[in-house]
């Protein structure tokens, strides 16, 4: 029976540095991954911003800790980010949760970046209470999710990744784990034993959460879009309409294309349940509530919304500013249901059970991905 320190659930971006940074430190690591491929849902589906703290003018818990990170996040994925472009927050004036003056506040008082601008050719001030020039980037994450995937093969053998692996049941012993894992593509079960075990699944948090025995996370779920378009005149321009029903779009990292999305478009099905249910599940039963399959091939996903994402987006552009849709990616959106007021995204690294050791990582945020550094003991 094979033998590892840690056993890792999800080869998310949160999954694969938590294995590397185990490695760095002597330890010896299984990533176990339920579909065929590295990195290709939540990690990549995204607006690939790189959080400033702005996004946040009803949490600062949140603003601050994405600040916090931003620094050593961009220090060491430089050649993956794109610091060239206009950033722009903006205040809608009607329906804002959030006016000028209280983000002003907001932003004076986590100290970031906040420039009123007065006058702009592609912006539309009939519809803008107010427009700041702001300083934040975007990550490329097609390019960071290749590099992700060559550092876990250099990582080898001290990091195992078994991909299209299923964790079957998990049984506590004495100051160690035993889990079953079953090979989906020749169906062949075997056993492992691991010291700690960390979930890092996001969406599918609850249901490794249960095969291991341990509490629930208060969750809920969205399935999500996001829009790519193309724009000759705003190509390097990106607008984020504060804090209500509103959008964003920016560009998706070195790619070319702009990111779009909307408060109002994006989600197109919600579900309250601690694990992602959806009706949707009924047209595609390989999806299941404890095992949540890639949205962006399912024959079953929602019909864009892209038109109307363009439409709202557009009130906030003059009328010279083009745009040309491009492509649509889905993907299951997850949250803490206590956060929904405030629409915080904190990252929650729990250790629900102490021997032996389970680690429950859970976040949304690229560059929170070293707060495992913080929690987990070895």
């Amino acid at each position: 029976m094979d033998k590892y320190d840690f056993l890792i659930v999800g080869g998310g971006i949160f999954g694969i540095y938590a294995a590397l940074y185990l490695k760095r430190h002597g330890q010896r690591v299984l990533l176990v991954e339920k579909q065929k491929e590295l990195l290709k849902k939540a990690s990549i589906v995204n607006q690939a911003r790189l959080h400033s703290g702005y996004h946040y003018p009803r949490s600062v818990a949140t603003a601050r800790m994405s600040d916090d990170n931003k620094a050593r996040f961009t220090r060491e994925h430089e050649r993956f980010i794109n610091f060239e472009f206009e950033k722009y927050y903006a205040i809608d004036r009607f329906g804002s949760f959030t006016d000028h003056a209280q983000f002003e506040r907001f932003c004076n008082f986590i100290d970031i970046r906040c420039e009123p601008v007065r006058e702009h050719p592609y912006f539309n001030f009939h519809r803008l209470e107010a427009l700041y020039a702001t300083t934040e980037y975007t990550f490329d994450p097609v390019l960071i999710a290749e590099y992700y995937r060559q550092q876990l093969l250099d990582a080898a053998p001290q990091v195992e990744a078994r991909l299209f692996t299923k964790v079957e049941q998990a049984e506590a012993l004495p100051g160690r784990w035993r889990v079953e894992l079953t090979d989906m593509e020749t169906q062949e079960r075997e056993q492992v034993e691991a010291t700690q075990v960390i979930n890092a699944t996001y969406a599918g948090s609850n249901a490794i959460n249960r095969l291991f025995g341990v509490r629930d996370i208060d969750l809920m779920h969205e399935i999500a879009e996001m829009a790519f378009v193309s724009s000759p005149q705003v190509q390097n321009i990106g607008l984020t309409v504060m804090d209500g029903p509103f959008g964003s779009i920016m560009p998706y990292g070195l790619s070319g294309l702009l990111s779009l999305s909307s408060v109002a478009y994006t989600h197109h099905k919600v579900s309250y349940d601690n694990l992602p249910t959806f009706d949707c599940q009924q047209v595609n039963t390989a999806c299941k509530p404890d095992f949540v399959d890639i949205c962006n091939f399912c024959p079953a996903k929602p019909r864009s919304n892209y038109k109307k994402m363009l439409g709202q987006i557009r009130h906030y552009f003059t009328d010279q500013v083009e745009f040309q849709y491009f492509t649509s990616m889905f993907t299951v959106k997850s949250k803490l249901k206590a956060n929904f007021i405030d629409d915080g995204r904190p990252t929650e690294i729990s250790l629900l059970r102490e021997d032996p050791g389970f680690y429950c990582i859970f976040a949304g945020k690229i560059n929170s991905i070293y707060e495992i550094e913080k929690v987990v003991t070895f």
